[in-house]
């Protein structure tokens, strides 16, 4: 049971609870603020974080779970700026392990990143075992070369060169991919000696939002962290043509939403290079 109250003694009536709440469940009362529908809190924690006179007592926030910090820590904006440029997906690495200090760190950051009703619900896989990861590539490729199987019929190719010939053109790819793989380069993962796979509930509709929410702040710790990463959007597409199939491999309860191949790179990039200019509309 959610148990919420407020300090009149200490309050000093500035309302940032107020507009802050989600749930409005703080309110201006005859004798103060106070609070209604306490149950109806998702457990954001805005309230106790926005407080500058600390008068909100929250039972999910005791105060060892509530941390102050200096504004005067944050990067400078043109320093994240320089982080957002530079950032890269890089999959030339190393064989060189990465840190289970740097592993703890990145999956805190997916785990820090915000979700739909504050419901907390993703789960975290985080694959080091070189095997399983060659299982999940194995996966890939398995599911793409029956697409090729069928892409190359002799009844269907004319057809689909006709109407899909970017699809068509995609069967000598994945010939060079399997032909690959069996040398034993593995040119979907690479060389990661690590994978994160973020995945989130059957049926929940925000599940793909929050799951690559969570993937940009993974992704932005790695890259201030000098390891090297890049988004798995082949393997998922894979997961999409076999519902289930990698997640039950693995054994992964909800749906496979995001992904991300990590490793130590045996370079990091120093220069960035402009993108197409940017147009967008402002209305």
């Amino acid at each position: 049971m959610i148990e919420i109250s407020v300090n009149r003694d200490k309050c000093i009536k500035c309302g940032r609870c107020i507009n802050i709440c989600p749930d409005l469940i703080f309110y201006k009362g005859e004798n103060g603020l106070a609070t209604q529908n306490e149950q109806t809190c998702i457990g954001c924690g805005h309230c106790v974080s926005a407080c500058p006179a600390d008068a909100i007592t929250h039972s999910l926030f005791p105060q060892d779970k509530i941390h102050k910090f200096s504004l005067a820590d944050y990067p400078a904006p043109e320093q994240i700026m320089t982080l957002i440029k530079g950032r890269r997906s890089n999959r030339f690495m190393s064989s060189q392990q990465i840190s289970e200090d740097m592993l703890k760190m990145i999956v805190e950051a997916a785990y820090r990143a915000p979700t739909a009703t504050n419901s907390q619900n993703l789960e975290f896989t985080l694959i080091t075992d070189i095997e399983k990861i060659r299982e999940v590539t194995s996966f890939t490729i398995e599911t793409f070369y029956n697409i090729r199987k069928l892409l190359a019929n002799r009844v269907v190719a004319p057809i689909t060169k006709l109407l899909m010939p970017k699809t068509f053109a995609m069967v000598p790819m994945l010939d060079r991919l399997k032909a690959e793989f069996e040398k034993g380069n593995d040119n979907v993962m690479r060389k990661a000696t690590a994978m994160l796979i973020i995945s989130a509930p059957k049926g929940d509709r925000f599940g793909a939002e929050n799951a690559n929410l969570a993937y940009q702040n993974a992704s932005l710790m790695a890259e201030s962290l000098g390891v090297a990463q890049f988004y798995t959007g082949f393997v998922l597409s894979a997961t999409r043509l076999k519902k289930g199939e990698l997640e039950k491999r693995l054994g992964i309860k909800g749906v496979m939403c995001a992904g991300m191949a990590l490793g130590m790179p045996q370079f990091r990039f120093e220069k960035y290079t402009d993108r197409i200019d940017i147009d967008f509309t402002q209305i």
